[in-house]
């Protein structure tokens, strides 16, 4: 008899664990006491996207509702790693809540994007027990505020260090459990211009792993002879979209250009689109002189252009940051939804 009531008792713990496995609790006050895992498989979204970057800490009352009209997914900036595999607090959370639900109710896809310091993550990456803690600490993140996806900003995997591997790993292992709670990851990554550890940081496996992949193709001063002042030109975009989907691999149908919403000087110094419009640019020029200083920044028409190259070449483009672009018909990320129509 209590050899029955022993075999009884461990079965009732073994449904109990295995049923765990698929269930995140979350405050009662969420609107529910618990999320279960989703059956069925997983469909990737296919579409062209408009990807736009955002502060999480930003105020709902000057947040410029309007342009979520323009974009299918809106990534929050940043959530930080730490040792051990833990996650950060964010500050403001309120205004990170207030705005996740207000892109949601526009029908926008939501995710949070994970930078933070180097080191942390290649430790946390590389050791088999805090990688599986970070993996399901930012499960728990997703699933509990109701977000769409993950998108990873690790600046940067470095070959050299070997972290191409664990990153490999990292998200291989962070995209099979996203994936099977129904929920996308996608990566941002270097414009891949510059030979050596960083372009050779992301492989092939870790491309395959995730949904698609956000080309930052600017910051690139000195590589376009044609102009070379400028940090992120047509001809520019042209070649990182080239390098990545021919030297890399990376498929057509996850390539996403990145597009600045700020101009920069010759120091590297920034200037939001925003505020070189204030001071008298013409929202259809691609520089502009403030005192001695040139700026140099992407106009509507070259948003377009490259948004029309990124149609037929890749399959969405992606903006940072949103805070920066400008409101109404001079709106950026606008210019970019009328040229994908």
């Amino acid at each position: 008899m209590i050899k029955k009531l022993f075999i009884y008792s461990l079965l009732l713990v073994t449904i109990f664990t295995s049923c765990k496995k698929d269930v995140i609790w979350v405050p009662d006050d969420y609107g529910a006491t618990e999320v279960q895992k989703p059956t069925g498989p997983y469909e990737p979204d296919t579409r062209f996207k408009s990807v736009a970057y955002c502060y999480h800490s930003n105020a709902i009352a000057t947040f410029d509702t309007a342009k979520l009209d323009y974009i299918t997914h809106l990534h929050f900036a940043f959530l930080n790693p730490l040792e051990g595999g833990a996650l950060q607090t964010l500050t403001n959370f309120p205004n990170f809540e207030k705005l996740k639900n207000l892109a949601k109710e526009k029908g926008v896809k939501t995710a949070i994007s994970l930078s933070g310091n180097e080191d942390i993550f290649r430790n946390v990456a590389a050791n088999a027990k805090t990688r599986k803690i970070f993996i399901k600490n930012i499960i728990d993140f997703a699933v509990r505020y109701g977000l769409d996806g993950i998108d990873m900003d690790w600046e940067y995997p470095r070959a050299n260090e070997g972290s191409d591997v664990t990153f490999t790993l990292f998200v291989q292992e962070l995209s099979a459990e996203l994936h099977a709670w129904h929920k996308y990851l996608s990566m941002a990554v270097t414009a891949g211009l510059y030979a050596g550890a960083v372009k050779d940081g992301i492989t092939p496996a870790a491309i395959a792993a995730v949904d698609f992949v956000n080309l930052m193709a600017y910051d690139a001063r000195t590589r376009d002879g044609a102009n070379p002042n400028h940090h992120s030109t047509l001809a520019i975009a042209e070649n990182v979209l080239n390098v990545w989907l021919i030297e890399k691999g990376l498929p057509k149908e996850k390539a996403v250009l990145g597009l600045p919403l700020y101009g920069k000087n010759t120091n590297d110094v920034s200037r939001t689109y925003v505020t070189l419009l204030a001071d008298g640019a013409s929202p259809n020029e691609d520089q502009f002189t403030v005192g001695t200083s040139t700026y140099y920044y992407n106009g509507i028409n070259t948003i377009k252009a490259k948004t029309q190259f990124a149609k037929q070449h890749g399959n969405g483009v992606m903006f940072w940051e949103y805070g920066q672009d400008a409101r109404g018909a001079n709106s950026l990320i606008k210019a970019a939804y009328d040229a994908s129509r």
